[in-house]
C-alpha cells in the first residue's frame, strides 16, 4: 500500500525535499496512511519522517519540518492508497452489469467507498459497512455522504439489491445522523419494483430525517442494449413519468411549505419523457446535486439565458455543429434557434442515437467517439467546426468507447473544440 505520486508543486515543501513525480509515499512516522484522508491528519505535525520509494523501487527517509497547517504540495494519482472497496450488491438495475465488453477498467469497477462519497460525491448504499467504518467517519466527522437508498422497505430493498444487509438502511442512516453526519440520498426508480407506494413510504421515512438527511433525488432506471441473463426491466412510459412528476411536485410543495425546500428532485429524463417542463431553478435549491444530473438542463438553460452578449462583429453564416443526446437535443434547439435568429448565424444541434448502448440511452454523458462520427459521416458533416460537449470526455480527454480527443480530431477534418457549460458554449458560437 502506496500513494503514488502524481505531481509536485514547484516551490513546495515536498518539492524542495527533493521529492519527485513518480515517487512513491509509503509511510509516514512510519505508519502507513491508507487513504489522503488519513494522510491530512498525519500531516498535521510540525515535524514528520517521509518514507519515500523512488523510481527505481529503492526507499529513502524524508525528513521536514513545517508549520502544522503547512501543505507538503504532493499530489496523489488516487484518493485511495490501496484497492477500492467495491460493492457486495448484485442490484436488479446495476449499469455495470449491462456495460459492454472492452471498455475502460474503470468502467467496471463497483465502488461502494464511503472514503469516495465523501470525498467525491459517489453513491454508496452501507451495505459493506463495518463498525470500524462507521467509527472512522464519526470520528473524522466524513460530511456530508451521499447513499443510494432505493427503498427503505426492508424486503424490497433486500429483494432490488440481493444482499440481506440492505434491509437495515434505516438504521445505519440514523446511527449516522445521530452523530452529526448529514447524507444527500437517491433513488434509481424502476417500475413495478420501487415507484407508487413504496416510493411514497421512501420519501416519508427519508423526510423523517431531515435536515441531517438534506436531499433525496430520485432518478429512472436506465438500460443498456446489453442485458442477456438480466432481470427483467421496462423504462417508465410518458404517461408513467408524467404520473411521478404529478407525484413528486406534490410532495415538493407540502416540503417548500414546511421547510421552505423541495427536498425532493426528479432526474431531467422524466421531464423529457414526459415532453413536459422543467421546474424552475427555484425549486431546485441551488442544486445540491447537480453532478448526479439532477437540474444539469435547468442550470444550462438559466446560464445561457443570463449571458449579456455584446458582439461587436458580424458573425452571420458562421455554421458549427454540437453533437448531442436526443434527450438535451429537445430541451436546448429553442435556445440555439433564436441565437441563430438573432446573429444570422446557421449553427446546430446534432442528436446522435446511442447505437452503441442501445437507442434506449438518450443522455449526452453516454455518447462514444463512435457514435458521434458515423452520424458526422453520414450527414456529411465531418469538414464542419464541431463543438463536443465536455461530459463526453473524461478526464483524460478519452471517451467512453477508448477514442482519445486527439484521435477524433485526425477523423474530422475541421476544427473541434470542447464546451464546459453554456458560457463556453456561448463564446464558442460568437466566435
Amino acid at each position: 500500500m502506496s500513494g503514488f505520486i502524481s505531481a509536485v508543486r514547484p516551490e513546495s515543501l515536498g518539492a524542495r525535499a527533493g521529492i519527485q513525480k513518480g515517487e512513491k509515499l509509503c509511510t509516514v512516522n512510519g505508519i502507513m496512511p491508507k487513504d489522503i484522508i488519513e494522510l491530512s491528519f498525519m500531516l498535521a505535525e510540525n515535524k514528520i519522517k517521509l518514507c519515500i520509494e523512488d523510481i527505481q523501487g529503492k526507499n529513502r527517509e524524508v525528513v521536514i519540518n513545517k508549520k502544522i497547517d503547512e501543505d507538503l504540495g504532493l499530489e496523489f494519482a488516487s484518493a485511495v492508497f490501496g484497492d477500492i472497496w467495491c460493492c457486495h450488491n448484485k442490484c436488479t438495475f446495476c449499469f455495470v452489469d449491462q456495460m459492454l465488453p472492452n471498455l475502460r477498467k474503470s468502467l467496471y469497477v463497483r465502488d461502494d467507498d464511503y472514503r469516495l462519497s465523501f470525498l467525491y460525491g459517489g453513491f454508496i448504499t452501507l451495505t459493506n459497512m463495518k463498525d470500524s467504518d462507521y467509527e472512522r467517519i464519526i470520528k473524522t466527522h466524513m460530511s456530508p455522504l451521499y447513499v443510494s437508498v432505493h427503498a427503505t422497505d426492508p424486503s424490497v430493498r433486500v429483494d432490488m439489491m440481493k444482499n440481506k444487509y440492505a434491509g437495515a438502511i434505516l438504521e445505519n442512516i440514523k446511527r449516522l445522523t445521530d452523530a452529526g453526519i448529514e447524507i444527500h440520498t437517491q433513488v434509481v426508480l424502476c417500475p413495478g419494483f420501487n415507484d407508487g407506494m413504496v416510493l411514497e413510504q421512501t420519501f416519508k421515512d427519508l423526510l423523517a430525517f431531515y435536515p441531517m438527511v438534506k436531499t433525496l433525488a430520485v432518478v429512472p432506471v436506465g438500460l443498456t442494449k446489453n442485458r442477456e441473463h438480466l432481470p427483467l426491466l421496462r423504462l417508465f412510459t410518458s404517461e408513467e413519468a408524467a404520473k411521478v412528476i404529478a407525484t413528486v411536485e406534490k410532495w415538493q410543495q407540502e416540503c417548500r411549505a414546511r421547510f421552505n425546500k423541495s427536498f425532493i428532485y426528479l432526474g431531467d429524463e422524466f421531464y423529457v419523457n414526459a415532453g413536459m417542463d422543467l421546474p424552475p431553478s427555484e425549486y431546485y435549491d441551488g442544486f445540491p446535486q447537480i453532478e448526479n444530473g439532477i437540474g444539469l438542463s435547468r442550470n444550462f438553460i438559466d446560464e445561457w439565458k443570463a449571458i449579456k452578449n455584446g458582439l461587436t462583429i458580424d458573425i452571420s453564416g458562421r455554421k458549427a455543429i454540437i453533437p448531442v443526446g436526443e434527450s438535451a437535443a429537445r430541451l436546448l434547439e429553442p435556445l440555439l434557434a433564436e441565437f441563430n435568429e438573432k446573429y444570422r448565424t446557421e449553427h446546430h444541434l446534432l442528436p446522435v442515437i446511442n447505437r452503441f448502448f442501445g437507442d434506449t440511452i438518450n443522455v449526452t454523458g453516454l455518447l462514444t467517439s463512435g457514435d458521434i462520427l458515423q452520424v458526422l459521416k453520414d450527414q456529411e458533416l465531418l469538414h464542419e467546426h464541431i463543438i463536443l460537449p465536455e461530459k463526453v470526455l473524461n478526464s483524460d480527454q478519452v471517451f467512453l468507447d477508448g477514442m482519445s480527443l486527439a484521435k477524433f480530431k485526425e477523423q474530422c477534418h475541421g476544427q473541434v473544440s470542447v464546451a464546459k457549460d453554456a458560457v463556453e458554449l456561448n463564446k464558442l458560437l460568437s466566435k
